[in-house]
């Protein structure tokens, strides 16, 4: 009952929010009477998803995409994963959003609207690589807990707002700082106004660099309600986790945030290697930073067929974390032997990378094409499952689509 109950109320934000308008008297609703409107309800419709999309949890939602939907170099929202940990925030006013920067390591805490940002801070637009750290976990065994995320949980959108250092400039901070952390305006699956969801952070070099972001657009519009308007923090190359949706709060803390999740084991892996299946003490963990490098083809879909004497042409993207790819190859011996593929340099710095290679098969039969990315510190993806880890973060395994000759 407590199921259904945060279903029909979370479906009735957004269908508020999907339709325009305000659901009037919504509060005088019958507790077991269904709006026709939400009798038979399109979830793709609600958050504008492609119905190829894959829903992997609706308390929170979480939403991923599948491998060919990816093809764009600059991802759109219908194929954008979303990954949330408590309820999407609804009837928000942005005219009255305000954004406070305060914590130990604030001269002064201070209050931006939203009007402040845009007009008072250089705006800057950058395309940004956003990963789940638990994209892939769906392969590992023991199998880890958590949303069994394939390999859609990445985008890269084109990302607009001000400098997050600009604004940290702006209020003055001290010497002291180490992290900031952000907190925003999703609540917790239990309805507890006191409790966060989620209230991660990044340290200060990462808060500093130019590319961390206060966004109030993705790919030139408004960010729409499921990922994070009217304000969010992106951080590329990091988890997404550091990326915070609706964020109304940043403080810049004088130690490591110690935030909701950001304690071991969540979006932490061994700092050492381990055993499969062993248990890890929470001091043997270290919070995961820049993403590894990984590759992606998006183009074959999985299980393409051919006639025999043609060649196939692929392509995909690579990304390396804080990194850039130097090398893309791919294989059609199960990793006996590599050739190079063409890749072009980033957009901008953490945004992914487009490859591209034709493919000759020297006979008739069921083939397999993996991928394989370099980064420029020489680290290649491994070609099945890396290390073990007990949350089945950073599953940075070879991609491999199936192929028959016929």
């Amino acid at each position: 009952m407590k199921r259904r109950k945060f279903i029909r109320n979370t479906l009735l934000g957004a269908t508020a929010t999907f339709i325009g308008t305000e659901i009037v008297f919504s509060s005088s609703i019958p507790k077991n009477y269904t709006p026709i409107i939400q009798q038979d309800p399109d979830l793709y419709k609600l958050f504008n998803k492609d119905k190829e999309m894959t829903v992997l949890n609706d308390k929170p939602w979480n939403i991923e995409a599948k491998a060919h939907l990816l093809d764009d170099k600059i991802t759109p929202n219908k194929y954008m994963f979303i990954r949330n940990n408590g309820i999407i925030p609804q009837n928000i006013d942005a005219s009255k959003w305000t954004l406070i920067i305060d914590g130990e390591s604030v001269f002064k805490p201070k209050t931006y609207t939203l009007q402040d940002l845009k007009t008072k801070f250089k705006q800057h637009t950058y395309q940004l690589t956003l990963e789940c750290g638990g994209n892939g976990r769906s392969e590992f065994n023991p199998p880890a807990k958590g949303n069994q995320w394939t390999v859609g949980a990445v985008s890269c959108a084109e990302w607009t707002g001000v400098r997050l250092k600009d604004v940290l400039k702006d209020v003055g901070i001290k010497d002291t700082a180490v992290y900031i952390g952000y907190h925003a305006a999703d609540t917790h699956l239990s309805g507890d106004p006191d409790k966060e969801p989620i209230s991660r952070g990044v340290p200060m070099h990462k808060a500093y660099q130019e590319e961390t972001l206060l966004a109030f657009k993705m790919n030139g519009e408004a960010i729409p309600l499921a990922h994070g308007y009217p304000l969010r923090l992106v951080a590329g190359g990091w988890p997404a986790s550091a990326s915070g949706k609706w964020v109304n709060r940043i403080s810049i803390r004088n130690k490591v945030h110690d935030g909701t999740k950001m304690k071991a084991p969540a979006y932490r892996v061994p700092c050492h290697p381990v055993a499969h299946g062993e248990k890890v003490k929470d001091d043997a963990m270290c919070i995961i930073e820049s993403m590894p490098v990984k590759s992606l083809i998006t183009y074959p879909k999985s299980g393409a067929m051919i006639s025999e004497g043609n060649t196939l042409n692929i392509r995909g993207h690579a990304w390396a974390g804080e990194l850039e790819v130097q090398k893309m190859a791919y294989s059609i011996d199960f990793g006996a032997t590599w050739h190079l593929c063409e890749i072009a340099p980033p957009v901008n710095r953490l945004a992914w990378q487009h490859f591209s290679s034709t493919v000759n098969f020297p006979k008739k039969g069921y083939y397999e094409i993996w991928v394989r990315a370099t980064d420029t510190e020489g680290s290649s993806q491994p070609m099945l499952l890396p290390g073990w880890n007990p949350k089945g973060y950073l599953n940075n395994a070879c991609h491999r689509i199936a192929v028959k000759v016929k």
